[in-house]
C-alpha cells in the first residue's frame, strides 16, 4: 500500500473512500474524498479499492453535490435578474450591458485541508464570488484571523478543516468539546472574528467540519455551523453556505430551509440562526477605463 491509494476501512464496513496521505509504521494517515474528514488507522483495517469503486454514502453525496451546485448556478442567474428587476429593469439595449453593477459578498476561507481549500475556490470563481483562501492549520486560525480580517475586510467568513469525535476508551462526551479533535480551534477562531465584528448582519461567520460541536460554534458567534447530528459533511458544504449568503440581497435574510436543505449533508450536517445577505447592486454600471477619454483638469 502506498501514499495516494484508495482505501475503505474494514471496521466500519467500507462506508467511506479515503486516500491515502501517509504511511506511519504499521499505520496510515488517510483523508476521505467526498467529506472532511482525517483519520488514522492501522494497515491491516484497510482494503485498497480502484478508482472505479464509490461506496454507497459515496455515491449518494455525489449525486447530491451534483444537485446542490446546479441549484447554486441556478441562485447566481435569479440573482442577476433580480438585480435588474430591482434597478427598475435598466438596461442598455444597444450595448446589451446592465445599466447597474452586482457586489456579491465578498469571503475570506481558511481551511485545514488544501485540496479542498482549492475546490473551493474554484467554485467561488465559477459563480463570481470575491473570495480570499488561506491553506491555515486549524491550531493556527485564531491567530491567523487577528491578522487577515482588518487588512480583508470581508462579508463573510469561512473557517473550516478537520475535525471528528474523538475514538476514546471510554464513553466520550458530546458537550464537552474535549471530545472533538478540531472544534476547540474553531471555537478559538469564531470568537476572534466575532470580536472584530459584533453585528450578526455585518459579518457571516460560518464555521465546522466533520461532526463539529455546533452548539459550541453558535455559541461563539457563529451564524452557521456543523454539525447538528455529528455527521460527516461534504468537502463544500461551508461554500455552499457562503454562497448563499453571499448571493442573498442586504434586503433579505438568508432562506434558512432553503440553505439547510439544499447542502449536500442536509440539516444534520449544517445549522444556522436568521442572517441577512450581503449582496448589493450599484448604479451607474462601472466604465471601461482604458477606453474611457477624459480632459485631464488638474495641473
Amino acid at each position: 500500500m502506498n501514499s495516494g491509494d484508495l482505501v475503505v476501512r474494514k471496521s466500519y464496513g467500507g462506508d467511506v473512500t479515503f486516500r491515502v496521505e501517509r504511511i506511519v509504521q504499521t499505520g496510515a494517515v488517510i483523508k476521505g474524498t467526498e467529506f472532511r474528514l482525517l483519520a488514522d488507522s492501522p494497515l491491516d483495517d484497510l482494503v485498497q479499492v480502484p478508482p472505479t469503486r464509490i461506496t454507497e454514502l459515496g455515491q449518494r453525496a455525489q449525486i447530491k453535490a451534483k444537485e446542490s451546485l446546479t441549484q447554486l448556478h441556478k441562485d447566481r442567474q435569479d440573482q442577476t435578474q433580480r438585480s435588474g428587476n430591482s434597478t427598475g429593469g435598466l438596461w442598455n439595449q444597444s450595448s446589451a450591458e446592465a445599466a447597474y453593477f452586482e457586489v456579491p459578498g465578498k469571503v475570506l476561507h481558511l481551511d485545514g485541508d488544501a485540496s479542498y481549500l482549492n475546490k473551493s475556490l474554484s467554485l467561488y470563481e465559477q459563480l463570481r464570488i470575491p473570495a480570499e483562501g488561506h491553506h491555515v492549520h486549524e491550531a493556527s486560525m485564531a491567530d491567523t484571523l487577528h491578522r487577515l480580517l482588518p487588512r480583508v475586510r470581508p462579508d463573510i467568513v469561512v473557517i473550516t478543516g478537520h475535525d471528528g469525535v474523538l475514538r476514546q476508551q471510554h464513553t466520550y462526551d458530546l458537550y464537552s468539546l474535549n471530545s472533538y479533535k478540531n472544534s476547540q480551534n474553531f471555537v478559538s477562531a469564531v470568537r476572534v472574528a466575532r470580536e472584530y465584528e459584533r453585528n450578526f448582519d455585518s459579518l457571516t461567520i460560518i464555521a465546522g467540519a466533520c461532526q463539529s460541536h455546533f452548539e459550541a460554534l453558535l455559541g461563539a458567534g457563529a451564524n452557521f455551523a456543523s454539525s447538528p447530528g455529528r455527521i460527516l459533511i461534504h468537502a463544500l458544504d461551508p461554500v455552499y453556505v457562503a454562497a448563499k449568503a453571499s448571493f442573498t440581497s442586504v434586503r433579505d435574510t438568508v432562506n434558512l430551509n432553503d440553505v439547510l436543505n439544499n447542502t449536500i449533508s442536509g440539516n444534520q450536517g449544517v445549522g444556522g440562526i436568521e442572517t441577512r445577505g450581503s449582496f448589493r447592486v450599484g448604479m451607474p454600471r462601472l466604465q471601461n477605463l482604458s477606453a474611457l477619454k477624459v480632459t485631464p483638469s488638474v495641473v
